[in-house]
This record gives C-alpha cells, sequence and structure tokens, in this order.
C-alpha cells in the first residue's frame, strides 16, 4: 500500500524520535535538521561528468561555485527567518532548511574555472566538469655511455 508522504522519507520518522535521541545523544540537532541536504547524483558521460544538486527553494543569487586545489565547492546561504509568527499566525513546526550549507567534490588539479558549466533550473544546479586525460609520465630512457 502506497502511504502518502506526510509522514515524511520514513513512516516511523516521528515515532521513534525520543527513543533515537535517548539511546544515541550524540546525534545534535544541527545533524537533525540538515540530513539529507545537497543531495547529488554524479553522472559520468563520455566527456564530461554532471552533477545534480538539489537546492529547493534556492535563488541563483544565493549559489557559490569555487575551484580550490582541485576541489570543486558548491555553497549555498539562505536568510535564516527566526520570527516564530507570520501573518497566518504561529509557526508550530519548521521543517524547510534556512541557513548555510557546503559541499566539495575533488575534481583534479588540471580543471580550471573556464572548463567548469553550470545552470541552475527548477531547484536543480547542473554543474558539467570535463574528463581530462592524465598524462602518464613517460619513463625516460636514460643510457650510460661506455668508454673504449
Amino acid at each position: 500500500m502506497y502511504l502518502p508522504s506526510l509522514f515524511g522519507e520514513d513512516l516511523f520518522d516521528n515515532w521513534f524520535d525520543d527513543f533515537d535521541r535517548a539511546f544515541y545523544p550524540a546525534k545534535s540537532t544541527a545533524q537533525q535538521k540538515t540530513h539529507g541536504l545537497m543531495r547529488t547524483d554524479v553522472v559520468e558521460k563520455d566527456d564530461h561528468y554532471e552533477l545534480n544538486v538539489d537546492l529547493p527553494g534556492y535563488k541563483k543569487e544565493d549559489i557559490e561555485l569555487s575551484l580550490d586545489q582541485g576541489y570543486l565547492k558548491i555553497s549555498a546561504k539562505k536568510d535564516q527567518n527566526t520570527e516564530e509568527k507570520n501573518k497566518e499566525g504561529k509557526v508550530i513546526r519548521r521543517e524547510r532548511y534556512s541557513g548555510s550549507m557546503a559541499r566539495s567534490f575533488y575534481v583534479g588539479d588540471d580543471i580550471t574555472e573556464e572548463d567548469v558549466q553550470a545552470k541552475f533550473e527548477n531547484g536543480v544546479l547542473t554543474v558539467s566538469v570535463p574528463k581530462k586525460d592524465v598524462q602518464k609520465a613517460v619513463p625516460e630512457k636514460k643510457t650510460i655511455a661506455i668508454e673504449g
């Protein structure tokens, strides 16, 4: 039987929250809130890799891509609204994430900013990183001169 998604990812998520906290107190509230953020699919194509990053509710201006020492860093920041009331009434439960998050992927030292292409549509950031052939070092043949 198919259950509607009002239960979240798992039917028992809310039922076992207290049980989970009692046995695993090291799990912080921040970890619980950020679970599943920046879900990413990495697809290998013939000449490039494609990263599809879910960023629902973010705008293009909220997202930043950078390259640093061979790592592609994706960061997103959303203003956090700590107000407990809105114009419709009191907020009882807040499940939508608000804050900043980042994720990085090693793409290699040969990749430059000009090589990477990105677009953001319908809450999905698509990043294309080309495959670059790694030049294997050809061992240089060294000879020893023979006298005589």
